[in-house]
């Protein structure tokens, strides 16, 4: 796990940025990779590499990046894990291929010398990858199907600069400053901000599951290599195989313990982390585990410790209860906004957790997250499908969301002010991508002159097409509703929120989190199965996946979020559910001290 960066001047004209450039892009994620830094330049200076190194696999200066092939025609650099390199490397070593240390990077470099961009096909783990080729003068970016590890670029004056954070690029000055309204609109609209857009019109997102490529005729398009609603479109259907789901869950968590250092566990009160905790055991491993406590939850149904403490108990894990308080979120939060790459209304339960298993001495721990997303744990896997059906029909007459918007002001205020959700039912539903929308959003697209200039939303609702963008991650369509539940959960919330709340969290704290429930393998053996995941069943099948059950306790609680008590910390008062005005609330504190105030576009 690492931070990279890089440039390519790929127009003749182009003037490369200076080392002391990269190398300021390189140290703003020293956090990424406190073990080692490394930097690279072709010997026309015209192609720059840097990387920031956590060691996991292959410790050794064998495994220092960026790493030249042995010939010396590619270069790469590369942050995340790849889970089935050793098998890679078997097979590359029969074909006469020799290694000089047992790294994934180095594995990678060959497989890419044998097998070009198709390498990308084979590669089993969460990556964000370039690799330049000095005899094509060709870059290739990539970064993996679920979009786990970030990658960003910034194209100006025939320069392509990349890196693993926007901030880092941001340490560049030629790189501009200016804000995106379409990165503020989408994260008023979804709480964090939707790739490919960032705060910043200059700097943008490969696309999760897609490869780029830079040479002397310009940049290139992203191209999909590997994308989720293709692979669940393509399973076809297949009676549900609660053992075959349950030998696919034991092999991702078995990959996923590849390391050379120990592998912790983040453990909640619920299913999903208490099943991973228990393949762990199955796998052999009797790892440490972290849970927070808070002292406002005591005695609650939010409290987690007790649940947390039986599944340990059950596996034999190392038990870590760490309390967090109101003083110490507050002394951390300057931090918390240092660390945080793009504006989130979560990821401060991700931050104290990690927080919590660095202290206990790990550089790697796996989590929970994307079981609802696999196993259709989400009430919006009946809500969306119900909400579509029941006013699809109504929404698509013509003026009827306006039209119904103003009655509703005029004779049922009160409702809005409950329930200001009411007011798109009229013609949001029309559509998946509008369902969804309703369903997901944390302000609708009416409401976002209630918090930014209307011209500026206006003109962020535009460029970002919302119902458009949520629409892409529907193609190909499923066929099924569970199918396109769990696609738009996986590219909408889980990859712009989830998965992104966890890498920087997670780096703040030069702590690698691992996520087995977000695997691409995984996802292609459930997805035949994903149509018979009717309420409940797909969970109850993660929750038997272990060889010895988890505790009834943990098995028979009812759904809930992980919870941190926040606005009670942020308003000082005794109280934790977090309402639509609690997000108008925190949405400001976010941006505010991420953009600074004199370059806050917002009404709130």
């Amino acid at each position: 796990m690492c931070g990279i960066a890089g440039y390519f001047a790929f127009r003749d004209s182009a003037v490369p940025p200076s080392i002391d450039a990269l190398t300021a892009i390189r140290d703003r994620m020293r956090l990424r990779g406190p073990d080692g830094a490394g930097l690279w330049t072709s010997d026309d200076r015209r192609v720059g590499f840097a990387h920031r190194r956590l060691s996991i696999i292959d410790l050794s200066d064998a495994g220092a990046q960026p790493m030249l092939s042995g010939d010396g025609r590619h270069a790469i650099v590369f942050n995340g894990e790849i889970y089935n390199y050793a098998a890679l490397q078997a097979e590359l070593e029969e074909q006469g291929v020799r290694f000089r240390g047992h790294s994934d990077t180095e594995v990678l470099l060959a497989l890419y010398a044998r097998d070009g961009d198709a390498m990308l096909d084979r590669l089993r783990g969460m990556f964000a990858i370039a690799i330049w080729d000095s005899e094509r003068q060709r870059l290739l970016l990539a970064r993996d199907p679920y979009g786990i590890k970030p990658l960003y670029v910034s194209v100006a004056d025939g320069v392509l600069r990349f890196a693993s954070q926007v901030k880092a690029l941001l340490a560049d000055p030629a790189v501009s400053r200016d804000i995106d309204p379409a990165g503020l609109a989408g994260f008023h609209l979804f709480g964090s901000v939707p790739e490919p857009f960032t705060l910043y019109r200059a700097i943008s997102a490969v696309p999760a599951g897609h490869r780029m490529v830079v040479d002397t005729r310009g940049v290139g398009a992203a191209e999909p290599f590997a994308p989720v609603a293709g692979c669940i479109a393509a399973a076809g259907r297949q009676p549900l195989d609660r053992d075959a789901i349950h030998a696919a869950l034991r092999d991702s968590v078995r990959h996923h313990l590849v390391a050379d250092v120990e592998v912790g566990v983040f453990l909640s009160g619920g299913v999903d982390s208490g099943a991973v905790l228990g393949l762990m055991h199955d796998c052999g491993q009797m790892p440490q585990a972290a849970t927070l406590r808070f002292e406002e939850f005591e005695g609650q149904h939010s409290d987690e410790t007790a649940l947390a403490a039986a599944s340990a108990a059950t596996y034999g894990a190392r038990h870590h209860v760490r309390t967090v308080t109101a003083d110490e979120f507050r002394a951390d939060l300057p931090a918390i906004f240092d660390a945080m790459d793009q504006p989130s209304v979560d990821g401060i339960n991700s931050w104290f957790v990690s927080k919590a298993i660095r202290e206990a001495g790990l550089k790697v721990a796996l989590s929970g997250l994307g079981g609802d997303e696999l196993l259709a744990g989400y009430s919006t896997f009946q809500t969306v499908p119900a909400t579509h059906r029941r006013f699809g029909a109504l929404s698509r007459l013509p003026f009827a969301g306006g039209a119904a918007r103003a009655l509703l002001r005029t004779l049922a205020p009160g409702l809005l002010r409950r329930n200001p959700k009411a007011a798109g039912l009229f013609d949001l539903p029309a559509s998946w991508a509008g369902t969804y929308l309703l369903r997901r959003a944390v302000l609708l697209p009416f409401e976002l002159d209630g918090v930014m200039d209307p011209a500026l939303a206006a003109e962020g609702l535009a460029r970002l097409d919302p119902l458009g963008l949520i629409d892409r991650a529907l193609s190909p369509d499923a066929g099924h509703d569970v199918g396109r539940v769990a696609a738009l959960e996986s590219a909408m919330y889980m990859r712009n929120q989830l998965l992104r709340d966890a890498d920087w969290a997670g780096m703040a704290h030069s702590l690698e989190i691992r996520v087995p429930l977000v695997d691409y393998t995984l996802l292609g053996a459930v997805a035949p199965m994903m149509h018979a995941l009717r309420p409940g069943v797909g969970k109850a099948v993660l929750a038997t996946a272990p060889a010895t059950p988890l505790p009834d306790a943990v098995l028979n609680r009812p759904k809930t979020g992980f919870s941190v008590p926040v606005m009670s910390w942020a308003r000082g008062r005794a109280r934790h559910v977090v309402d639509r005005s609690d997000s108008r609330y925190w949405s400001a504190r976010v941006l505010a001290p991420l953009l600074g105030d004199g370059n806050l576009p917002h009404a709130a």
